[in-house]
């Protein structure tokens, strides 16, 4: 694939937080430690080397969750975590059917690349890519579906509670109504067979993430790792307790939140007084306090503060961080350095430094992740036919229209020659009035604005008729945008990597790998042709 990079603020799809933040405005540097270029990372190995952690337990609880996955090379990173010299970079993602939108592909490339990165950098250090698993998160109508040819694949199913404890069944069903889209190719086999192996023959949607993401990306060392476990929230405990019992989350972070007002950015994340769920029998709802009492939402459990602490103390596993509290709890878990997201993600761990003095965990430096969007053959062809470049993808469709009838009628819809020869006319009409009395001259701009209007009204008109002849290719047009930018939102939120791996099979994922680079910040397009 042929690749074109255009930058994030010329496609007009990023928030003004996030790009100031690329752009290290001095303005948000309270609100992150580390700018997010590699130089940070020579310090930040040093600010994480002096936060103990509690690696042999780390490496036992994800051991013991591979301990079914046939992984090698993620298994030698995993051993490396016990040594004091090895460090993570990390992505955190939820369960998605059949993988979700093709950013999760790039969250996990960007993460696996920067690990590699970093170790050519510092090779007295190791280095070890880490995907958390969101096993915790209960949105299912965020992860049960997937949009593949414009048509949507949905999940229906009532279970409750944890995403990760889902049973995967009726997944089974799904790859049956798969096959017929997919065809009959070698590499629509080997998707059928990768998804079958993943959800027939794994009992949840955790054990069947993680055997997913092991097949497609277990040779560049990605270690998984599920935080629902009962001996890493034990880990936590201490903070888990602060954020029910002294709301310490819900108080920093709204400090955060108001500096942030004061210079005019938005907020992501609203956080609550209790940032904690309690998650028991298929359900996952959030710890409030009323009267004295510490009462579980739409349940009928309820605890005074003694009964809560030592529930803690003997059920961990109970307590869920939401996503407040969940940065803290992979910070305080992972002698990590940095965490890979997209601008949301960014957004909301930008209101979290605070929080992270607060309890002495070590902030990350923030690293986004990379941004990519694909044209098939099909588009590429088409484009290139009508004029117009990749990066006129990011203009409206009428721009793009416009952009196009120019290409093929040169000035012939535009009074632009016109407009400049009125202007020369009426400040020669303007100067000559002046010397007569310094007042008429504006009675010649109300006459010139008043001819200008009415060309630009002509100009319009002919436009429309230009279109009109061109139907066609305006209608191409607005399908190719509404491919690559379906919502006008951008193709990666929407659009699974199906489509792209039946087409170059595994070598999609080499591709990408090669392609991308945790430090260019630009948004990059692939064009097949």
């Amino acid at each position: 694939m042929k690749a074109h990079r255009i930058s994030l603020e010329d496609t007009g799809q990023f928030s003004r937080l996030f790009l100031d933040y690329l752009n290290q405005d001095k303005k948000l540097a309270p609100f992150y430690r580390y700018a997010p270029v590699i130089d940070s990372f020579s310090q930040a190995i040093k600010d994480v080397s002096s936060q103990k952690f509690n690696r042999k337990l780390l490496v036992d609880v994800i051991t013991e969750q591979y301990s079914k996955a046939n992984c090698q090379l993620s298994i030698v990173n995993c051993q490396l975590l016990l040594k004091e010299n090895t460090f993570t970079v990390c992505t955190g993602h939820q369960l998605c059917l059949f993988t979700g939108p093709l950013y999760f592909i790039y969250k996990i490339i960007t993460t696996i690349n920067l690990a590699e990165v970093l170790k050519k950098r510092f090779p007295d250090n190791n280095f070890v890519p880490i995907y958390w698993m969101a096993s915790e998160d209960h949105d299912f109508e965020e992860v049960n579906h997937v949009n593949i040819f414009g048509r949507r694949i949905e999940w229906r199913n009532k279970q409750g509670g944890a995403l990760g404890k889902y049973k995967t069944d009726g997944i089974g069903k799904l790859i049956e109504e798969l096959k017929p889209v997919l065809g009959d190719s070698k590499e629509a086999n080997e998707l059928i067979e990768l998804f079958q192996n993943a959800y027939t023959k794994h009992g949840d949607l955790a054990s069947a993430t993680r055997f997913l993401v092991n097949e497609l990306f277990g040779q560049y060392g990605i270690v998984i790792i599920d935080g629902n476990d009962a001996r890493l929230k034990k880990e936590f405990a201490e903070i888990i307790a602060e954020d029910i019992f002294n709301n310490s989350g819900f108080k920093n972070v709204n400090e955060s939140l108001a500096e942030l007002d004061k210079i005019g950015h938005k907020f992501q994340v609203n956080p609550r007084e209790i940032n904690i769920f309690y998650l028991i029998n298929n359900q996952r709802n959030r710890i409030v306090k009323e009267n004295n009492k510490f009462n579980v939402i739409d349940s009928n459990i309820s605890f005074n503060e003694a009964e809560l602490k030592e529930e803690l103390k003997s059920h961990p596993e109970r307590f869920s961080p939401n996503v407040v509290t969940r940065p803290l709890y992979q910070q305080k878990i992972l002698p990590n350095l940095a965490y890979m997201g997209g601008p949301g993600e960014i957004a909301y761990w930008l209101e979290y430094k605070r929080m992270f003095e607060h309890y002495k965990i070590q902030f990350p430096v923030l690293v986004p992740r990379n941004f990519v969007m694909i044209l098939d053959d099909a588009i590429s062809e088409k484009l290139s036919k009508l004029g117009l470049e990749p990066e006129d993808v990011f203009l409206s469709a009428n721009e793009m229209a416009v952009k196009y009838i120019s290409s093929i009628s040169g000035d012939k819809v535009s009074f632009n020659a016109e407009r400049e020869q009125l202007n020369k006319q009426y400040k020669s009409i303007e100067d000559k009035l002046a010397l007569v009395d310094k007042s008429l001259p504006s009675a010649a701009g109300a006459e010139l604005k008043r001819q200008t209007n009415a060309l630009d009204a002509l100009e319009k008109k002919m436009l429309r008729a230009f279109k009109k002849k061109n139907e066609e290719a305006i209608g191409q047009i607005k399908k190719i945008r509404d491919r690559l930018l379906p919502g006008d939102i951008l193709q990666e939120r929407h659009d699974n990597f199906i489509p792209s791996y039946l087409k170059h099979g595994k070598a999609f994922i080499s591709e990408l790998k090669n392609t991308l680079d945790p430090f260019d910040k630009r948004l990059i397009i692939l064009s097949e042709k």
